[in-house]
C-alpha cells in the first residue's frame, strides 16, 4: 500500500513587486490556515515517509511548517524543481523515483497542476485545490511506479476551510 498526501501551498504574499514568483513567502493567514491542517495531521497521527516540496519559498515554507508539526525531520525534506510550475507528467515522474521502501509521500506545490494530479483520482473533479487544502490517495501496489492505471482510494480531502467550520 502506498499513500501520497498532496497539499497545495499556504497562502502566500503578492505586496513585494522586487520579489519573483519563485521567491514569493507566506503570509500569517496561510500560516494560521496551515495550522488547521497540521492539527489534522497531528489529531490522527499521520505520519510521512518523505515529504518532496517544491523549491519555490512559499511551498518549501509550508513543507517545514507541516514537517515541523508532525515530527518529521526538517532537514529530511526533499526539494524538487520540477514540482514548480511543470507538467503533470513532472509530478509523476518525480513520485515514480521515490524508492518502493517508502510507504508514503507528501508533496507540496501549486496550482493548477496539483488540482489536475488529484483530479485524475477524484470520482468528482475539484476546481481548484485551495491553499493549505490536502488530499490523502491510497493505492494497493507495491511500487511508486505502479499508481498509474490504479484504483485509488481516496482516504481524505481537507482544507482549511472545512476544518474551521468543524470546529464552529
Amino acid at each position: 500500500m502506498k499513500t501520497i498526501y498532496v497539499i497545495r501551498h499556504a497562502k502566500s504574499s503578492w505586496d513585494a513587486p522586487n520579489l519573483t514568483d519563485h521567491e514569493r513567502p507566506l503570509i500569517d493567514k496561510g500560516i494560521q490556515r496551515t495550522a488547521l491542517v497540521t492539527g489534522f495531521l497531528v489529531k490522527h497521527n499521520i505520519k510521512i515517509g518523505l515529504i518532496i516540496s517544491s523549491d519555490a519559498v512559499r511551498a518549501f515554507e509550508t513543507a517545514k511548517l507541516i514537517a515541523a508539526a508532525i515530527g518529521y525531520p526538517v532537514g529530511n525534506i526533499k526539494t524538487d524543481r520540477r514540482i514548480y510550475q511543470e507538467s503533470l507528467d513532472s509530478v509523476y515522474k518525480v513520485i515514480s523515483e521515490v524508492s518502493p521502501k517508502i510507504d508514503s509521500i507528501m508533496i507540496v506545490g501549486h496550482n493548477p497542476t496539483l488540482t489536475n494530479f488529484v483530479n485524475d483520482f477524484l470520482e468528482e473533479e475539484i476546481d481548484e485545490l485551495p491553499t493549505s487544502a490536502i488530499v490523502s490517495i491510497s493505492f494497493e501496489t507495491d511500487d511508486w511506479q505502479g499508481i498509474e492505471g490504479q484504483k485509488p482510494v481516496i482516504n481524505f480531502l481537507i482544507t482549511p476551510k472545512s476544518l474551521k467550520n468543524a470546529i464552529l
